[in-house]
């Protein structure tokens, strides 16, 4: 396969160090969140960063779906809550829960649209069968 654009960040520090995209336009401080002892304060994280990706990626998916339907929406919203988890081994994973706003279609609209852009995502492919991603709708205006 071809690829149509790679991105590429540097990370030093793990946790509590710095993030630098490539390109430098990325340049940011991370924490540990409070939760897991860290200070926290005024910084982002890990989990942060993925949800931030994940909501904008999926969010595309979601109106090149609605364009291709040719469905008539308002502004869509996604909001991708990415929890870190513990697992059994003792090891760590993700877990991801992914509410798309789909305003002026009906309940069950949402629900198709929001099952096809899962289908389309690179987010979601990269996740699928790796981590438990939840979906859920609104159609609020």
């Amino acid at each position: 396969m071809e690829a149509l654009y790679t991105a590429a960040a540097t990370a030093t520090g793990g946790r509590n160090g710095q993030v630098k995209s490539s390109d430098g336009v990325l340049d940011i401080e991370v924490r540990m969140p409070k939760s897991l002892g860290g200070s926290g304060d005024g910084y982002t994280n890990p989990e942060q960063l993925f949800a931030a990706g994940y909501a904008a990626c999926f969010d595309s998916a979601l109106n090149l779906i609605i364009k291709t339907e040719k469905i008539k929406t308002g502004t869509t919203t996604v909001t991708a809550e990415v929890s870190l988890i513990k697992t059994e081994t003792g090891g760590f994973a993700l877990a991801v829960t992914l509410t798309a706003n789909i305003p002026r279609v009906t309940s069950e609209q949402a629900n198709e649209l929001i099952e096809k852009a899962h289908q389309v995502c690179p987010y979601s492919n990269a996740t699928h069968n790796n981590i438990d991603v939840q979906l859920s709708v609104t159609v609020n205006d």
